[in-house]
């Protein structure tokens, strides 16, 4: 494999990409150019979105080529091209051969969720404090406990407690916060996703935790849970209040994740009539917001 480098200006990150795909990448990365350095950016987007950018004031492109006689014509291309005016070649080098597998599960280590609650991908031993784990490795959906809300989410079971409660975690992804309540003692769990990969992964996980739990699609929560987890983006959360206040109990928890510092008053607002939303913990810009179903 080979790498052709490029240094650009923010504006011509997406006509770049479009070119380099045209001349048969394989691939192609965007970077800060000046990562690690005072005059780093800073670019935040909620999961599963868009970014707010195509790329970084000094934006690093890497394409990936499958022969080198390719990547050399596409910097010859370019070069030669208007739009890369102001841009500059930073050349084409061979890439390693490299054990794939191992350099990817390398970038996964355990995840600290409190002091004794861990995240571990298969290919590691829990830490010696672990006194509780959930072994989860990047898969199909959402949700490997890297993300602040999944791990806000979890810290609020792990600290809240919902032995033998119903739960419900709806937008489940992986199911790591089902799987959560269920080591945890919850005993009657339903996790549901509108992404039918979502229900096949949360049930393997499921099964790889040694947990019992039901996954389906959003029709399978049924009834009143005594905790509703929902870890989602504030848009959707908005949406979907009247049905998830609708599914807690009297007495019951709602937990709401996927929400940034600012869309605080918002979410308050748009739950206002059901349940009064709280701030319970924050981390990274994101907040994890709960309530409490009081009987009508």
């Amino acid at each position: 494999m080979y790498e052709l480098s490029l240094l650009c200006p923010e504006d011509r990150v997406d006509v770049l990409s479009d070119a380099l795909d045209a001349l048969d990448a394989l691939s192609v990365s965007v970077e800060d150019a000046d990562a690690q350095t005072p005059a780093e950016q800073a670019l935040f987007g909620e999961p599963g979105m868009p970014p707010p950018k195509d790329g970084w004031q000094r934006s690093r492109m890497v394409a990936l080529f499958a022969q080198e006689a390719a990547a050399k014509e596409a910097a010859v291309l370019l070069s030669a091209q208007d739009f890369f005016e102001d841009c500059q070649l930073l050349g084409v080098q061979t890439l390693e051969d490299q054990d794939w597998v191992r350099l990817t599960q390398s970038q996964f280590a355990p995840v600290e969720v409190t002091s004794d609650f861990w995240i571990v991908p298969t290919w590691h031993e829990p830490p010696a404090q672990a006194r509780q784990i959930i072994r989860l490795d990047p898969g199909l959906a959402f949700g490997t406990g890297t993300h602040p809300t999944t791990r806000m989410c979890l810290r609020w079971i792990a600290q809240n407690g919902v032995q033998d409660q119903r739960v419900l975690d709806y937008g489940c992804g992986s199911g790591i916060l089902a799987i959560g309540a269920a080591k945890y003692g919850a005993t009657d769990i339903d996790a549901v996703d509108i992404d039918e990969a979502a229900v096949i992964a949360t049930d393997l996980n499921a099964v790889a935790n040694h947990v019992v739990l039901r996954a389906g699609l959003p029709d399978k929560a049924q009834g009143q849970y005594q905790t509703v987890l929902a870890n989602i983006l504030a848009t959707p959360l908005r949406v979907l209040a009247p049905l998830l206040c609708a599914h807690v109990a009297a007495g019951g928890s709602l937990v709401l994740a996927g929400i940034l510092e600012r869309q605080a008053d918002e979410l308050k607002a748009a739950y206002a009539p059901w349940i009064l939303l709280e701030v319970s913990d924050t981390q990274d810009g994101w907040i994890l917001m709960t309530g409490v179903s009081h009987p009508a």
